[in-house]
């Protein structure tokens, strides 16, 4: 089942900011995210849920030391996927 992604106001800023500095990992990124909308618990992805004061959210990975903090949400009656943040294992976590 494909789930719709909606970008937070945080995520948009951070991928904004990720790019600036980094623009040959745009179409990684892209291809995790849709990987991500396709099946949020494939492998590739090691999608795992968050404790602490993340308990609630979820990450996956897009790269080796980059991580996209998400949570599963409910958009126009259907599951959808809320993105809420993006940057490197310490600053997301």
């Amino acid at each position: 089942m494909r789930r719709t992604l909606l970008r937070s106001p945080a995520f948009a800023r951070d991928l904004r900011s990720w790019l600036k500095s980094h623009a040959d990992m745009a179409v990684s990124i892209e291809a995790t995210l849709e990987q991500l909308s396709a099946d949020a618990t494939h492998p590739s992805l090691r999608s795992h849920k968050l404790c602490g004061p993340l308990a609630g959210c979820w990450a996956c990975c897009a790269a080796y030391d980059l991580r996209v903090v998400f949570e599963y949400t409910e958009h126009e009656g259907t599951e959808a996927i809320l993105l809420l943040a993006l940057g490197t294992h310490d600053q997301v976590y």
